[in-house]
């Protein structure tokens, strides 16, 4: 305990969370029993909400090379940190292993990390998401479940989620019962996970940076920018990547309800594919942009069995 974390922002700038936002993080950190430091250029924005490249890479390379700090937290998302993948030093990274969380735009970065390094980054709460009042034990009991304990851990729903723009009313809140993961396609994987936000991780495409999908379980969630049009063809790029045929399974995440991607159109887009016939598929996993949300390796392994009680088990982390 007592371990130093550290707050990066390689996507959008620590300035927009709002004080009482970090003053609730903070505590959240603390009451984790952790300490918490701020990378130097956290706080720098320009006309993007961003700060420069030179500076978040700066930030990137002093918290891995920074003996003290045991993990490393993003801020919050974003929409560019896809620009950072050219300049990161991967020795740096690769001889200075830590944890690294955080979830949408990150999606980026993580699998970027994992793939050119094999280290094992996580998708679960940024920052910004523990400055959450209420709602949030869920999310904080799959940080210690996924980053503080080796063990295995099943994946299951929370009893309430909520799509609202909590940061804006922290007391006025909208929470609806919760539903469990559901089956499109039944049967047994196991695998890496690879993944996060699809959009995002399309990203990678055709470059350096994207990993390869032999022997994988795609997590994958998208935010309400997306529809299901765009839904539909995101994942279709997705499935014309090189050893798509050897994916193992799909665990779709909680839509966002401004995405209009209904029960009925996700069943519709999937059934469309031939190429997901024969694989395991679930979906209304609570991860990614609805909260609260489960944390996750990529690059670690997960058992699936859709006939049994624990349908995903992360075995490995």
């Amino acid at each position: 305990m007592n371990d130093e974390v550290r707050i990066i922002a390689p996507s959008r700038s620590l300035s927009i969370i709002d004080q009482e936002t970090r003053e609730i993080a903070n505590t959240r950190f603390e009451e984790l029993g952790l300490k918490l430091s701020f990378s130097k250029n956290c706080e720098s924005i320009d006309d993007f909400s961003s700060s420069s490249i030179k500076e978040r890479i700066e930030d990137l390379h002093e918290a891995f090379l920074d003996k003290k700090v045991k993990a490393i937290f993003t801020v919050i998302g974003g929409d560019n940190v896809n620009q950072l993948l050219k300049y990161i030093d991967y020795n740096i990274v690769k001889k200075n292993p830590k944890i690294i969380c955080g979830y949408s735009d990150t999606t980026a970065l993580s699998n970027a990390l994992f793939h050119k390094t094999g280290l094992i980054t996580y998708s679960g709460p940024a920052y910004s998401t523990l400055g959450m009042l209420k709602g949030i034990d869920f999310s904080i009991n799959y940080i210690k479940k996924c980053l503080f304990s080796s063990d295995p851990y099943e994946v299951i729903n929370p009893e309430q989620w909520s799509d609202d723009s909590w940061f804006l009313d922290q007391e006025k809140r909208s929470f609806y019962k919760g539903n469990g993961i559901k089956v499109l396609n039944h049967g047994k994987a196991e695998g890496k996970i690879l993944g996060g936000n699809l959009c995002t991780l399309n990203l990678l495409q055709g470059t350096e940076f994207m990993p390869d999908l032999t022997n994988s379980v795609l997590f994958l969630e998208d935010d309400e920018l997306t529809s299901p049009s765009n839904f539909d063809r995101d994942l279709q790029s997705l499935i014309h990547q090189k050893h798509f045929d050897r994916v193992k399974g799909i665990v779709i995440g909680k839509f966002q309800l401004k995405s209009e991607v209904s029960e009925d159109l996700l069943k519709k887009i999937i059934q469309s594919k031939q190429e997901l016939e024969s694989i395991p598929v679930l979906y209304n996993l609570n991860f990614g942009h609805t909260t609260p949300h489960i944390c996750f390796p990529i690059g670690g392994l997960v058992k699936i069995d859709t006939k049994s009680r624990k349908q995903i088990t992360i075995e490995k982390h």
